[in-house]
């Protein structure tokens, strides 16, 4: 067997998946007030951006990958109205299930499909968007997921991956200091989990930079690749077509 990184361990392949959903397991449950409190809010301007730049029509097909708690699930839902589709899915059941009780509890009823981003069980050509926030650097073989990604969407169609990234050099310190000292304290007091938010900080640092992530896309099929960096390269926006 192949090895991969968890976080900076390296791991056997077969057991990544299994000790990524160990994290989601633990950090479902308080996953929401986390967002808020480690980035300060700004998680949900990172997503409203995303959904403004996505282009997304009333009737469109909406493929919501890592839905997770379902907060882009729900905006999209808003945007397509009755005559469109979003479907909510995770490879996580447990974060799958707090997603499914938010949306309904919301009052918004969508398919919610259990599924591994690396195996999309949907038909090709089917959707006109397809987005990923903050899910593709927990995925073992990212290569095989964006390929999954863009064999669903239609032709033309769009795949918006929002996820950590590069930060710009002059911020690296105080982000290392705030990611390795701060971020796992907040994480055993709120969600009584140091070490799930110590793997954080880790993978942030072993998911591909800016270009790098760019190239991937390319390869895997998207003609034209944009990158959008927020926050200082804090987090970044790809945004690929399918041709």
């Amino acid at each position: 067997m192949s090895d991969t990184h968890f976080g900076f361990q390296t791991v056997d392949e077969s057991q990544k998946a299994s000790r990524v959903r160990g994290v989601f397991d633990s950090v479902a449950g308080k996953y929401d007030i986390m967002n808020d409190l480690m980035s300060m809010g700004l998680h949900r301007l990172w997503k409203a951006y995303t959904i403004a730049a996505s282009g997304v029509r009333e009737g469109h097909k909406v493929l919501d990958i890592a839905g997770g708690t379902g907060d882009l699930a729900q905006a999209f839902a808003k945007r397509v109205g009755p005559r469109g589709t979003v479907v909510h899915t995770d490879i996580n059941e447990a974060m799958l299930a707090t997603g499914r009780d938010r949306l309904v509890n919301a009052g918004v009823m969508l398919p919610t499909t259990l599924c591994d981003a690396e195996k999309l069980p949907f038909p090709a050509n089917t959707f006109d968007i397809v987005t990923v926030a903050f899910g593709l650097r927990n995925m073992t073989h990212k290569d095989k997921a964006l390929a999954e990604m863009c064999r669903v969407l239609k032709p033309g169609g769009r795949l918006l991956v929002l996820e950590f990234s590069k930060v710009a050099k002059p911020l690296e310190k105080t982000y290392d200091w705030y990611s390795f000292k701060v971020l796992p304290k907040i994480g055993k007091f709120v969600a009584n989990d140091e070490e799930s938010y110590r793997y954080l900080a880790e993978s942030i640092r072993m998911h591909p930079d800016q270009a790098t992530l760019k190239a991937l896309m390319k390869d895997a099929g998207f003609g034209h690749v944009d990158v959008h960096n927020m926050t200082g390269g804090v987090v970044a926006l790809h945004m690929g077509l399918k041709c």
